[in-house]
């Protein structure tokens, strides 16, 4: 079984081996520190002051707009990440962008110490939208994961009657919701948890994809909640069986545990419906959001659940000076009104299916396997001396379209690589066919 290759130190090596990029725009530079600088300073600016806790694409944008992002040579490139669909809406939409200024000039924070003129009007469309009693505002994804254990702790204890501090939840192996100490706490990537111990306690992991591991694991009567995403995006796109879903909204009702679907990427159209669970029609106890609820243009996410679980928490148990502020709210509801108004997962459900039926087509010895729903897409590269993850992202990135690779960390097993593709749900056919043409020539030149 081969070891993937080391994308992050073979890319930059392999970028600048070539001729420049193409797709060319005007050119422009980035003002910074007194003068422009080229790619490469503000490579080595960020390497100097910065931590060194990512590895980016050597790539220096400056500008996006819709479904392009341009760097600071004016080069210009198809968004096919969508800053890990955060940017459904695609680039700094006008309505969102409309909306964060407007309010970003009458009053941005109040803390939760005052009422607010924005924050209910946000609680009530969103609530009504998704068909939930109750939402609870917060800024990040890791902060609606680690929201939704609280509540799902605090219910076990005031509801189900679990014995004080033995609460438990479970998660899938390949789960990733973030990096607090929470979150890795519950990972099964070395690289993200290794280093970081001790972990929380009341954590159990059982594997993706299997209603008897989940079975067994709920006969538990301490068990307050499994959280699973219905895609899991960061384990490279993994699709769970249909019926999946519905048999984990049958077994937590039989055991009278709460399901916490872990929407934040998988959601808000990104599948080709309002939220990935929407594919078999069941309810979760609890979903999170985040991302594309703000359209990438600020931090905003939420946890949206019923009386019965969310009143267990009581003035004073949780809270966030941001969550909820006016810009966010406002941010928000405009980020929806447009994934409702320009029919975004109508929109990605349709894309979806041709990106996948041509994909389907490259030869099965370079790209062994297609996988996805709506506009959240994976290809799996079988490695050779010649094809490989690197040189198809590196080659696709100088024609203009720019995917996501998945690194697996050392000492996991998987087959080959893979490289999502998630560009904005605004795509139209003509872009995406020319952006399969991309894809396709590059696949065939090995």
């Amino acid at each position: 079984m081969r070891r993937a290759v080391q994308l992050s130190r073979s890319l930059p090596r392999f970028l600048h081996s070539g001729s420049k990029l193409t797709s060319s725009t005007a050119a422009s530079k980035l003002q910074g520190g007194g003068g422009e600088l080229t790619p490469e300073e503000i490579f080595a600016r960020e390497d100097k002051y910065g931590a060194h806790n990512y590895h980016p694409l050597p790539v220096a944008l400056e500008r996006g707009e819709g479904i392009y992002v341009w760097d600071v040579e004016g080069n210009r490139y198809y968004d096919f990440l969508s800053a890990y669909s955060a940017v459904n809406q695609g680039h700094c939409h006008p309505k969102i962008i409309s909306a964060l200024t407007a309010q970003a000039s009458r009053l941005t924070l109040t803390s939760r110490a005052f009422y607010n003129n924005v924050l209910g009007a946000y609680e009530e469309y969103i609530t009504r939208l998704f068909g939930y009693d109750k939402v609870l505002p917060m800024n990040t994804g890791v902060e609606a994961g680690e929201t939704a254990c609280k509540l799902a702790r605090k219910w076990a204890y005031n509801v189900k009657g679990v014995p004080k501090n033995q609460a438990k939840i479970i998660f899938a192996n390949g789960n990733f919701w973030g990096r607090t100490m929470a979150a890795i706490s519950s990972s099964t990537d070395p690289s993200s948890y290794e280093g970081f111990g001790p972990y929380m306690p009341g954590f159990e992991l059982i594997p993706y994809n299997d209603t008897q591991a989940l079975e067994k694991a709920l006969q538990d009567p301490n068990v307050a909640a499994f959280m699973v995403e219905p895609i899991q995006g960061e384990a490279g796109v993994v699709v769970p069986d249909a019926g999946y879903l519905t048999k984990v909204r049958q077994l937590c009702t039989k055991h009278n545990v709460l399901w916490i679907a872990d929407e934040v990427q998988t959601g808000l159209a990104r599948t080709g419906r309002r939220l990935a669970v929407d594919h078999e029609n069941v309810r979760p106890d609890l979903v999170l959001l985040g991302k594309a609820l703000s359209g990438g243009v600020y931090p905003v996410s939420a946890v949206l659940c019923d009386d019965e679980i969310m009143l267990t928490i009581k003035p004073g148990e949780h809270g966030s000076t941001f969550g909820g502020n006016p810009v966010a709210c406002q941010v928000a509801i405009a980020a929806l009104e447009v994934m409702e108004e320009e029919r975004l997962a109508e929109n990605a459900e349709t894309m979806g299916q041709i990106l996948r039926s041509e994909l389907s087509k490259l030869p099965k010895d370079i790209v062994s396997t297609v996988r996805g729903k709506g506009l959240l897409n994976a290809i799996v590269i079988k490695e050779t001396k010649d094809s490989g993850t690197s040189k198809i992202l590196v080659i696709t990135t100088r024609e203009g379209v720019s995917p996501s690779p998945r690194q697996w960390a050392p000492g996991q097993t998987h087959h080959g690589d893979i490289i999502r593709f998630a560009p904005p749900l605004t795509i139209t056919e003509p872009e995406l066919r020319n952006c399969i043409d991309v894809i396709n020539k590059t696949v065939m030149s090995f």
